[in-house]
């Protein structure tokens, strides 16, 4: 094991820790930006550092196909090779199952893509998906699982779960790093409690140096998605760190925190960015609206990141449309932005004050007091008054995984 993770603090079910990585020494709860190919678009590393980016997120599949694992490891690793001095985090391939089944054929050998550089057959095992990320040389290398949507129902769930069991006997017999790499395990099961808490219980046995929750955020009503979480968080153990993936909307970050959580990542931050969106306090700002044009505001006058510093709503609002630059400072505000979330969740936990933080946070996101009914359900089950910031019979429509929560 090559990690040491240390709480420094607590609210109930809330934890705030020290994640030492062979390369680095972060502080949870974090979010990871993704960079699918080794870079986040339209940022350098240096301005990574500055925001405080403490893991970066790659692709097995991805970096795979294109430079290839094998130049990099020639080329000293992916840290090396990418001149990132930091941690970093390697998907095992297996979220291709879902966003590229298309090119896939799932067996119990592993998957086959068809190559989308030159169309050929790939096939990803368990095993060569460790044997990609020794190469690449990630502080934390993924398990292969067998994804599936959380939306689909049946017996294809019960089988992803149970091969995921299988597969993950199989990455750990062939991970031959393991004094400087850490294995993560990834519970699914889909929204069935009974199968998610075998996968659990399966993974535990094996003492793993972490692990993720994987299966979600990928349309699931959030009822279900934060109950999944609450349960799995609860049945993992107290001293391994606990990654919710595919969560990047900063309402969910703070519930799976306040649930126990510490790890996140995704490309919303980002993504969102290039569609001319910032990301604030009160939930989502679009810059590419008309009202932006004469706005000389920052896009957030209570950010301290460079680009609210420097430039008004209505100078990117002129860029979004046109210009790179556009979705550059707005990526770079945007992940300022979660890197601030994530210190502030820890500060607050580590001070003792996290329930005046999420209330604050969510007075500013909910002005009228319409917290979403499933947020209060969270909050109550993580020991969190938030009675407060709610009104009494609080409408607010619930929205799925797949939308961004709040828009002005």
């Amino acid at each position: 094991m090559a990690l040491r993770f240390e709480v420094l603090g607590r609210f109930n079910r809330a934890r705030a820790a020290q994640l030492t990585l062979p390369h680095f020494v972060s502080q949870t709860p974090l979010f990871m930006p993704v960079g699918t190919q080794g870079t986040i678009k339209g940022l350098t590393n240096d301005q990574l550092e500055e925001i405080g980016c403490q893991i970066i997120l790659g692709n097995t599949y991805h970096l795979a196909l294109r430079p290839t694992s094998e130049l990099i490891d020639e080329l000293g690793g992916l840290h090396k090779f990418m001149n990132w001095p930091r941690a970093l985090l390697t998907d095992s391939g297996g979220f291709q199952m879902v966003s590229l089944l298309h090119l896939a054929d799932i067996t119990e050998k592993g998957v086959t893509f068809q190559s989308p550089v030159d169309g050929k057959p790939m096939l990803l095992t368990p095993e060569e998906s460790i044997q990609i990320q020794n190469r690449i040389g990630a502080d934390i290398i993924m398990a292969l699982d067998d994804v599936v949507r959380t939306t689909i129902t049946g017996p294809r769930i019960e089988e992803a779960m149970y091969r995921t069991l299988r597969w993950i006997d199989r990455c750990i017999a062939a991970h031959k790093r393991p004094n400087e790499q850490n294995l993560f395990g990834i519970i699914q099961g889909g929204l069935d409690p009974v199968l998610r808490d075998i996968c659990v219980r399966g993974l535990v046995e094996r003492n793993l140096p972490g692990y993720a929750i994987g299966g979600l955020a990928g349309g699931e009503d959030k009822d279900s998605f934060w109950r999944v979480v609450a349960q799995c968080t609860a049945a993992l153990p107290e001293d391994k760190p606990r990654y919710v993936m595919g969560v990047g909307y900063p309402l969910d970050i703070v519930v799976c925190s306040a649930l126990g959580a510490d790890m996140y990542d995704c490309v919303y931050p980002t993504r969102t960015a290039r569609f001319g969106t910032a990301l604030v306090p009160e939930g989502v700002l679009k810059l590419k609206h008309r009202a932006m044009a004469t706005d000389t505001r920052p896009i957030d006058p209570s950010c301290n990141c460079m680009v609210c510093k420097k430039y008004s709503r209505a100078y990117i609002h002129c860029l979004v449309t046109k210009d790179a630059m556009g979705s550059q400072l707005l990526s770079y505000h945007n992940l300022f932005y979660m890197m601030k979330l994530s210190s502030d969740l820890h500060s607050s936990i580590v001070q003792g004050r996290f329930p005046e933080f999420v209330c604050k946070f969510l007075q500013k996101m909910f002005p009228e007091g319409d917290v979403p009914e499933w947020v209060c359900n969270a909050m109550e089950v993580a020991g969190i008054d938030i009675s407060l910031c709610c009104s009494p019979f609080s409408s607010s429509p619930e929205y799925r995984n797949s939308e961004i929560p709040t828009d002005f």
